[in-house]
């Protein structure tokens, strides 16, 4: 029948509606592939906070501000993205090995990895002609490596346990030609996709998505969740009354509140007689201690300082006390400056010209404070300086 619907497809289209058991089947299959609201909200949030601190590892290697967006979750199928997807795209495969066990996969374009991979070599992000290669999957996964791998620490103080990843694998697919071989046994599972938006400085405003299979987004959920409350009832068990044991003890309360009345007085003391000796009342220390009167106070006295000669330079005798002080003397010849790319054309040979004379003096440094100047002589085989002028502040 040409244009007309069979009774199975408006079963389907109806969904919820009494049409017998092929509906129960749909929803029944439905059940078992979507995730509750709370299991999907708990798996945006981690995923949230785990590529929120990936992107700023990855900000550090490619030296440039990246931003990535509050994820979405939605569910896919391999299927369904070889229909979207329409260019060559690569996927990381991300294993979990220690507090965590599965796998779940990062997906991304074919042109946001060279412009990542450039950028980590040193590049500008524009030398995207080469065909993506092993140096590019090499260094996209070690990228992945050290994000994921800030990505688990983040994990693992959600779930309260260390999570370890293995090293990132890396593989290029274009869903254009014949479908790769490890994705065939994939073909029919459907994916839990987290989404997220990601820019690069001006270089990159693209997609990012992760894949996780279904029974692995349980899992990290399930596990997100027992810590969850763990974490809530060690309060109630650590503020639990451990028994009525403190109740049926009422022979500390008069000798709590017995002591008060003799307390205040004592307080009020140094005020009505400042001269009375206070008494501790037995069995406590004193709250504080009373001068006693005949205690003999004088203000501090002290000898006026001598006023150090001047002897036309000659400093006092005391300097013998550090006479054996070494200082660094240091004869510059000149200066001048330079720019690193030509101190990078350095080579034997270069000669370098000095703000100096022929014939000028040069400067004598103690400490590197400018103290005289002299002229170059040779003493045997030595260089050695001959003071020509003492500066004087």
């Amino acid at each position: 029948m040409d244009g007309m619907l069979s009774q199975e497809e408006i079963n389907a289209l109806l969904g919820g509606a009494d049409t017998g058991s092929g509906a129960e089947d749909v929803s029944s299959a439905n059940s078992e592939v979507m995730l509750t609201p709370e299991e999907s909200d708990a798996l945006g949030e981690i995923a949230n906070i785990s590529m929120g601190t990936a992107a700023t590892t990855l900000s550090v290697l490619v030296n440039n501000r990246v931003d990535i967006t509050t994820p979405t979750v939605t569910y896919t199928t391999m299927e369904e993205l070889a229909e979207r997807q329409e260019t060559p795209c690569v996927f990381i495969y991300i294993s979990y090995r220690v507090g965590l066990e599965g796998k779940n996969m990062l997906i991304l374009n074919e042109r946001d990895v060279k412009i990542i991979t450039d950028l980590m070599m040193g590049g500008d992000g524009t030398n995207l002609d080469a065909e993506l290669g092993e140096l590019h999957l090499s260094a996209i996964c070690e990228a992945m490596n050290q994000m994921m791998g800030s990505a688990s620490t983040s994990m693992s103080s959600m779930i309260n346990e260390m999570v370890d990843i293995s090293p990132p694998t890396a593989t290029r697919v274009d869903f254009g030609e014949e479908f790769p071989d490890e994705f065939k046994n994939l073909i029919d599972q459907t994916f839990v996709q987290v989404s997220f938006k990601m820019e690069v400085g001006d270089l990159v405003d693209s997609q990012i998505m992760q894949l996780y299979p279904m029974e692995f987004a349980r899992r990290v959920y399930e596990q997100f969740r027992g810590s969850a409350m763990g974490a809530d009832a060690a309060p109630e068990e650590s503020s639990a009354p451990p028994a009525p044991e403190p109740a049926p003890a009422p022979a500390p309360q008069p000798q709590m509140t017995a002591p008060q009345p003799e307390m205040q007085p004592q307080m009020a003391a140094p005020q009505m007689n400042m001269g009375a000796q206070q008494q501790p009342m037995a069995g406590m220390q004193p709250m504080y201690a009373m001068p006693p009167q005949d205690i003999n106070i004088q203000p501090a006295q002290f000898q006026s300082f001598m006023p150090v000669q001047n002897l036309n330079g000659i400093a006092p005798e005391n300097i013998d006390l550090i006479m054996d002080v070494p200082l660094e003397v240091t004869v510059e010849l000149g200066r001048t400056s330079k720019s690193i790319k030509e101190i990078l054309d350095f080579s034997p040979g270069t000669i370098i010209e000095l703000d100096k004379l022929a014939g000028e003096p040069v400067d004598v440094l103690v400490n590197g404070k400018f103290v005289a100047k002299g002229e170059v002589v040779v003493i045997e085989e030595s260089f050695g300086i001959r003071v020509t002028e003492i500066i004087k502040d």
